[in-house]
């Protein structure tokens, strides 16, 4: 089934425009959440904005919006004046430069949609990709929607473009401010470090591999709770002794790597075969075999 497009808008560089949709990259429903009920009926519990100086509770009407500029002091907006300053929604994504992909960091990343073309702007939106993608290039530009303007990325996934909603650089704490003491790194130790990390190395990435364990064994919590099952929930394993040698650890954790290498095939794939006898022991059978026929 075809995925539906949450919205449209407008890839702009230069004097070209390229009509685009956007598409949600994630799955509907695929993420579990509680409801609030009530203990006495089961019944889910509406939320409701109570004033604590006067005790009462307060219907939609009679609530405004304000800005908190100092202790309990509040700058009062109207709907009219926050519909008047909000930025125009143009859905325009405005290309201001083209950057090495390697040189944004993942960190600046806070969504993800896919972009495909609109009607009219197929040919333009392959040449843009195809033109990103062999010159190793993403776009950086800035989208006008839902009155606001965000900072976006746009680059080349397979034969299409995603658009990566980035932070500003205001809207991250500094890594400066995370205490990180200095520590001495021995030359035996960062040696055991690169072998481990040679051992669970690979040339691709591949998601997958990889599921949500939790949300599966709460999917079957749900389903026998639904079905009338009695249900016992196993506690979590203790935690394992820590070693405290750093040298014993990496050692411990070289080993333990290397057990899933040590199967029936071989790294090409194919069953390993017995190893061979020696020729003494090979003669030795044979001559065995002959007496026993005669």
């Amino acid at each position: 089934m075809s995925a539906r497009a949450i919205s449209s808008g407008n890839i702009s560089f230069g004097l070209v425009s390229i009509p685009v949709k956007l598409y949600s990259t994630t799955q509907p429903g695929s993420g579990i959440s509680f409801n609030l009920l009530h203990r006495k009926c089961n019944s889910r519990l509406k939320q409701q904005y109570i004033c604590p100086t006067d005790n009462e509770i307060v219907p939609r009407e009679e609530m405004v919006k304000g800005y908190e500029f100092s202790k309990d002091q509040y700058v009062i907006f109207t709907d009219e004046e926050l519909k008047a300053i909000e930025e125009q929604s143009t859905k325009a994504i405005e290309i201001t430069e083209f950057v090495p992909a390697a040189k944004v960091d993942p960190i600046y990343f806070e969504g993800s949609y896919y972009l495909g073309p609109d009607k009219g702007g197929e040919r333009a939106y392959r040449l843009l990709s195809e033109a990103m993608r062999q010159a190793g290039q993403v776009a950086v530009a800035r989208y006008s929607a839902r009155g606001r303007q965000s900072l976006v990325m746009v680059r080349p996934m397979g034969n299409g473009l995603v658009m990566e909603q980035l932070r500003y650089a205001d809207e991250l704490r500094p890594q400066s401010e995370v205490p990180i003491p200095e520590a001495e790194v021995k030359d035996a130790e960062l040696k055991l470090a690169m072998q481990f990390v040679g051992q669970l190395a690979t040339d691709e990435f591949h998601p997958e591999n990889y599921q949500d364990e939790h949300r599966n064994r709460l999917q079957d919590i749900i389903r026998q709770k639904a079905e009338g099952q009695a249900v016992t929930v196993a506690a979590p394993e203790a935690p394992k002794a820590q070693i405290i040698d750093l040298m014993d650890a990496l050692k411990a954790s070289l080993a333990q790597s290397a057990k899933p290498a040590a199967k029936a095939e071989s790294p090409g794939g194919e069953a390993r075969k017995p190893p061979k006898r020696a020729p003494r022991a090979a003669a030795e059978a044979q001559k065995k075999a002959k007496t026993s026929k005669g």
